[in-house]
């Protein structure tokens, strides 16, 4: 079976992005979903290898130092969140996987896979529109959403890096953006 494509989604918080990927996962469940590692303990009921691939800090550095990783970013001091090359190779030989990264994470993505690749940015249509999701959402403290919505100036930047950029004014619009770009890409 020949391999299989990448489909990158990468977004500011708050721009729906997570909303289109479950979309784009309920509409084609061949996708695979990729599963990250971290440097950070899990919570609650989060299982290795399912949720993400948990790592102390010290064995994250081991990896990254035996270029283990696709990508990686250390968010917080001694915080790590990466994705594994041999992980991404598996699942490539029999299907196609769906990415859901910071910005960075998807440059760098986009970047190792090129052609085979397909990065999508999401954003909100304002700032202003932004901000008022965030404060909708009713689980975030106000000094919290300042800090998203400064983060989300910074990241709106990279959109000019994506091969798709989709503006999430109207949801129905923008699934059914993301459905024809992803079909297009697909039938490449």
């Amino acid at each position: 079976m020949s391999k299989g494509k990448v489909v990158i989604f990468s977004a500011p918080s708050g721009s729906g992005k997570s909303t289109l990927v479950h979309f784009l996962m309920e509409q084609d469940p061949t996708f695979g979903f990729s599963v990250s590692a971290t440097s950070r303990p899990p919570r609650g009921e989060e299982k290795h290898g399912i949720d993400y691939f948990f790592f102390t800090p010290d064995e994250f550095r081991s990896r990254i130092a035996a270029d283990e990783f696709v990508e990686y970013e250390e968010v917080y001091p001694g915080r790590f969140y990466g994705t594994l090359k041999s992980q991404v190779e598996r699942q490539l030989e029999h299907q196609n996987i769906l990415f859901d990264v910071d910005v960075k994470g998807g440059c760098n993505l986009k970047r190792y896979y090129g052609n085979r690749a397909l990065f999508i940015f999401v954003q909100a249509p304002s700032i202003e529109t932004l901000r008022e999701r965030l404060v909708n959402r009713g689980d975030t403290l106000p000094e919290e959403i300042d800090k998203r919505v400064s983060k989300a100036e910074y990241e709106m930047t990279f959109a000019k890096f994506a091969d798709r950029v989709i503006v999430n004014d109207n949801l129905a619009d923008a699934k059914r953006d993301v459905m024809s770009a992803v079909e297009k890409f697909l039938d490449e």
